[in-house]
């Protein structure tokens, strides 16, 4: 058995543990880095970086069958399903050296590819070594949920990790899950010439604002997306290319393939937490604000964690605990800040609260400032029109906005910013955005909470005309 020492020991090469590792050791850390799967981890390879792909190769199937609003004759747009994963395969095989362990050992890190599992408060066992570290880092991730429906067993199914390794394209894909990779992944067959049945147990896209939500629901099914909603699984039965999921309440779907997205779990199993006092909870490992687990010379990041499932979260987390570990200053995580994205046609996002939350939150304190991207002029030139933006504002600052629509995914980092600076609404205002942009509906979303101020104000009229009868 070899023995290791190390100042920082990273379980994990997911975007978190690669964050931490890349960032200890260029800082004059000595580090040790365990992966017993993929370096890069879900996001590259099952998540974030193939699930785009294949909405790229679905987009552009959209636009050749939809070029006529802009004079341009419609096309059959077919395709080719195998290409198309070859397509997803080469982006991950274009990004995939960034986070490759060649790289890393570049930085001097030790890259051991080997699961690790705890065999004391501060020492790892990864094959057939153990590392015993002065600080260790849990950076896992999290794997699909498989929820407990009677005779799935015994059905081919598919999850995010399987996925994007199918090469014959499905007849008719079940989506039992209507989130975001449940209903990013029915627009993307839909295009692509599937018929799809996305059936959810309570409302489709239910974690976001419902009235923001309604909008990508009632876009996919203008494309033919079926969504079943308030549909909840309850027998699975049939194989491969006859699959049939009856429901609760007795309706039944049929089709030829089954993907699963219910959610997903924390990687933890193999770690052999107890061994370490590292405590759990039911959606992963114990922390506190500074990301600490129960062993206090132990962190958790990123989905292990049991909180925001995003990749951003886990290089967010990473930053926090760097400057914990290895300066010894105090940092915490916090959640007000982080911005998330649905990637359908139109795009969904957010940061901060929502207008329930801030509603809830701040009282009648809260003024919601909407624009619709219909009056916005280059969503009119390039047929985008569907969607708007509201921000929650509570004495001139925004505590959140939620964004429907073309780029929305883009347009949240503005808002972003301001969450994380304290931002005023009167700087949001004071920005130049060049014109024609869709970035344009964030100044004008300033405007609309300045209109009443500036336009329907008695004293302002009175200022003014005061003003003009003494200007020379």
């Amino acid at each position: 058995m070899t023995q290791i020492k190390t100042d920082v020991l990273v379980i994990g090469a997911g975007s978190g543990g690669l964050s931490v590792a890349a960032g200890a050791s260029q800082m004059g850390a000595d580090v040790v880095l365990l992966e017993g799967h993929k370096m890069g981890g879900d996001c590259l390879n099952y998540g974030c970086v193939p699930s785009k792909a294949l909405i790229a190769s679905g987009k552009a199937a959209y636009a050749q069958q939809n070029a006529l609003q802009y004079g341009v004759a419609d096309a059959p747009g077919e395709v080719d399903y195998t290409a198309a994963k070859d397509h997803v395969a080469d982006v991950i095989a274009q990004i995939a050296p960034v986070d490759s362990q060649e790289r890393f050992e570049g930085f001097g890190i030790k890259v051991i590819r080997e699961f690790g599992r705890f065999i004391s408060a501060n020492q790892v066992q990864a094959g057939d070594t153990v590392i015993k570290a002065r600080r260790i880092v849990i950076a896992t991730g999290s794997a699909p949920f498989v929820p407990p429906i009677p005779g799935l067993e015994d059905v081919p199914y598919h999850t995010n990790e399987t996925l994007f390794e199918l090469r014959e394209k499905p007849a008719h894909l079940l989506i039992i899950g209507g989130g975001a990779i449940g209903m990013e992944m029915a627009q993307a067959h839909i295009r692509m010439g599937c018929q799809v049945t996305v059936i959810e147990g309570a409302a489709a896209l239910g974690g976001d604002d419902p009235e923001l939500a309604a909008v990508v629901v009632q876009s996919l099914r203008d494309e033919g997306v079926n969504i079943e909603e308030n549909a909840m699984a309850a027998e699975v039965h049939g194989t491969q290319g006859a699959i049939e999921v009856k429901a609760k309440d007795g309706r039944v779907f049929k089709g030829s393939h089954l993907l699963l997205a219910v959610g997903r779990k924390a990687n933890t199993e193999k770690l052999d937490l107890d061994k370490a006092g590292i405590e759990p909870k039911k959606t992963g490992i114990k922390v506190d604000a500074a990301l600490r687990t129960t062993n206090r010379k132990v962190y958790a990041i990123g989905d292990v964690a049991g909180g925001m499932q995003f990749t951003h979260v886990a290089g967010y987390h990473a930053g926090v605990i760097i400057r914990s570990m290895l300066f010894g200053l105090p940092s915490k995580a916090k959640t007000s800040h982080i911005p998330w994205a649905t990637y359908t046609d139109p795009e969904l996002a957010h940061v901060g609260l929502n207008e329930a939350q801030a509603k809830e939150a701040h009282g009648t304190k809260v003024e919601v400032v909407r624009f619709r991207y219909s009056h916005n002029d280059r969503a009119i030139a390039e047929r985008k029109t569907k969607g708007f933006i509201k921000v929650m504002v509570v004495k001139g600052r925004p505590v959140g906005a939620s964004i429907v629509g073309d780029q929305a995914g883009e347009l949240i980092s503005l808002w972003a910013l301001a969450l994380a600076n304290g931002m005023k609404m009167s700087q949001i205002a004071a920005m130049v955005a060049p014109y024609p942009t869709i970035g344009e509906i964030n100044k004008r979303a300033a405007g609309v909470y300045f209109s009443p101020r500036l336009f329907e104000s008695d004293m302002v009229k009175r200022v003014v005309g005061l003003v003009q009868r003494f200007l020379p």
